[in-house]
């Protein structure tokens, strides 16, 4: 009987496999990842200024959108809530010579739908600044 002790080789761990994969791992990532920017809507916000504003003398067209989805314009409503209603009546209301502000204000209850049509309908009409009215919550 033997009992002598065997000499042991110590294992050897071969990190070559593991690294291919890794590379392979990283080579795919870097080549299934995308690197297109979505699309964003461009906020220009207001500056502050040390000079006394301009006095404007026409006052803005005002879209308010209640919640069951009607327009008024100006304080009128309309007949109906079709795109074409209320272009027609913002057209009637604008004059010669128009302010190329709009106010959009809009019932808390309204749908989304209602406020981007009147958003769009003002945006085909032209008008270059549509502003969103809010309301404070303590001044309800």
């Amino acid at each position: 009987m033997n009992l002598s002790s065997r000499s042991r080789e110590e294992p050897e761990i071969n990190l070559t496999s593991l690294i291919d994969v890794v590379l392979l791992l990283l080579v795919f990532f870097m080549i299934t990842t995308s690197f297109v920017r979505e699309s964003k809507i461009g906020i220009r916000l207001p500056e502050a200024s040390t000079t006394a504003p301009a006095a404007v003398d026409a006052q803005p067209m005002v879209v308010a959108v209640t919640a069951q989805g009607t327009y008024l314009v100006n304080g009128r409503l309309l007949i109906d809530a079709r795109a074409e209603t209320l272009e027609d009546a913002i057209r009637k209301l604008e004059g010669e010579e128009r302010d190329p502000r709009i106010t959009i204000s809009a019932d808390a209850e309204a749908t989304h739908q209602a406020v981007v049509t009147a958003m769009d309908v003002a945006g085909r009409l032209g008008y270059s600044e549509i502003n969103i009215a809010t309301v404070r919550a303590e001044d309800r």
